[in-house]
């Protein structure tokens, strides 16, 4: 029987209620406070932190949010190919979540790269020097 690696390992159904009652984990929150001030490197290495950290299911969804952040750097940098590519990685780590998890509110984190995505898309990858930089909108909080 093959060896499975425990970052392919999804969340199941029956996990999300507990897995999104709890806290973010302090590098996490650390994380997206760096997200959301725009310093997407600097939120990946801490996400990465809680992400290694963190023991349950949650750490998928740090996984997400870091990937979602990974995607908006390489706009900023002008890289088509590395964003399309987080961006398949952010939406395989986003997909099973429920709009609000440990009051990160998902659904609308989901939307804003969707929309990323699509303009960059209309844009491609001669053009994606023209990105409107307000599109890297910031993670949600839900208290």
């Amino acid at each position: 029987m093959p060896v499975r690696n425990p970052d392919e390992i999804f969340v199941t159904p029956e996990q999300l209620p507990a897995a999104c009652s709890g806290p973010l984990h302090p590098e996490a929150a650390r994380g997206i406070a760096l997200f959301n001030a725009g310093q997407y490197w600097e939120a990946h290495e801490a996400l990465e932190t809680a992400w290694k950290e963190e023991r349950g299911p949650a750490r998928h969804l740090y996984k997400g949010i870091l990937q979602a952040g990974v995607m908006y750097l390489q706009i900023e940098r002008g890289n088509y190919l590395g964003m399309a590519k987080m961006y398949e990685r952010c939406k395989k780590w986003l997909r099973p979540w429920p709009p609000v998890c440990r009051g990160v509110d998902v659904g609308q984190l989901r939307t804003d790269v969707e929309a990323a995505m699509a303009a960059a898309r209309q844009l491609g990858p001669a053009r994606l020097g023209e990105f409107d930089m307000g599109m890297l909108k910031a993670v949600e909080i839900r208290e």
